[in-house]
């Protein structure tokens, strides 16, 4: 195993935490910035939002089959293709955050109800092949830490866009 006990013990913290730093950096952005786009490629606050819920949706499913399952097989998907396809401008983002907050309890629980065995289960990842119970720890304890980050990226970017006279920097 790569991770001592403690050293889960830890990444599970982070993994918990993960719900209220998107929330902390979501409170911060005002509505008339949820949709804007730093880049043509790039998402908005509003999508961002709604990855976050069907990722966590995934994510919720990936280790329940890393360790219940003999030689999973984990499906990788194309998150901008899924942006996309299932409209997430549309998404109600109060349902979003909802979903975050629910899968990531469910999934905590989970998790430290674990025996240390389970951390060694793995299967197959489509896209970056082996994938262990650890593996999916590491990823996902850091996921939401990652995308409040970048929702403060998309403030500050929508906060210096010299195109809309009359909004001041609140820094």
């Amino acid at each position: 195993m790569k991770y001592t006990a403690l050293e889960r013990a830890e990444l599970i913290e982070r993994y918990e935490k993960g719900p209220a730093l998107l929330r902390q950096a979501f409170a911060k952005v005002p509505r008339e910035a949820w949709n804007w786009k730093p880049a043509a490629g790039k998402w908005s606050v509003h999508e961002i939002l709604a990855h976050c819920a069907d990722a966590e949706a995934n994510a919720a499913m990936r280790i329940r089959y890393l360790v219940a399952e003999e030689t999973p097989r984990i499906i990788g998907f194309d998150q901008d293709r899924w942006a996309r396809v299932l409209d997430y401008q549309q998404t109600r983002i109060e349902l979003a955050l909802a979903a975050v907050d629910v899968m990531r309890s469910h999934t905590v629980n989970l998790l430290r109800r674990l025996p240390d065995e389970a951390w060694s289960s793995a299967g197959t990842h489509t896209e970056t092949g082996s994938y262990s119970a650890e593996d999916w720890l590491s990823s996902y304890a850091a996921h939401l830490e990652n995308h409040a980050r970048q929702i403060e990226r998309t403030l500050n970017a929508w906060r210096q866009e010299e195109t809309r006279p009359g909004i001041e920097p609140t820094s």
